[in-house]
């Protein structure tokens, strides 16, 4: 193994599609594109131009990271099921980083990562405590909050830390949900099969 790792991370977890190049603790190359939807379409693209820009080949990678959540459930399934299948194809691990870690790397001192959510609400874990959704006015009585809208920051944070983990992980990362899906299973009643 080479003293400094090769991580390719990304992150489509929000409304981007974010992606960071990182070797030992420098970053090679960093991008985002804001998109509400189009995350699937664009992400092996977007990986493919950010190993071009840095000159690098899908084979000189060491390891994946990739942010689990929480966040929009469609973008999670989509970095989360594109980092197993590059990890399955490429023999190197993927590493699950959450958005409460990748945040934590990066917000200031005595704030607390928050997560944007919808409807005027904010994911946040306090310390030890289990991941929650509050509404952003709750929240913010608790302490101040750090909420990001910059994905290449947060893409580089994911990198990081996958790049300290890598050698450690055999688990593949999994979607890291804190509520249920808004869409709800069909209430129609199947039809009814007939014998011929």
């Amino acid at each position: 193994m080479p003293s400094d790792p090769l991580i390719l991370a990304f992150d489509t977890s929000a409304a981007h599609c974010a992606a960071a190049l990182l070797r030992g603790g420098e970053t090679l190359v960093a991008r985002v594109e804001e998109m509400k939807r189009g995350q699937a379409e664009r992400l092996m693209p977007l990986l493919e131009e950010v190993l071009a820009e840095g000159g690098l080949t899908w084979t000189d990678l060491d390891a994946i990271g990739v942010g689990t959540g929480p966040g929009n459930f469609t973008g999670i399934r989509i970095s989360v099921s594109a980092a197993r299948g590059l990890a399955l194809g490429l023999k190197v691990p993927a590493v699950g980083v959450t958005g409460f870690e990748s945040l934590g790397l990066i917000a200031p001192v005595d704030t607390l990562p928050a997560i944007p959510a919808p409807r005027e609400h904010v994911y946040i874990r306090r310390d030890r405590e289990a991941a929650m959704l509050l509404p952003i006015t709750e929240a913010e009585n608790l302490a101040p909050l750090y909420l990001t809208n910059d994905g290449a920051k947060t893409a580089v944070a994911i990198a990081r830390i996958a790049s300290e983990r890598y050698l450690d992980t055999v688990i593949p990362p999994v979607p890291f949900y804190i509520r249920p899906a808004d869409a709800a299973p069909s209430r129609d009643v199947p039809p009814v099969l007939l014998d011929e």
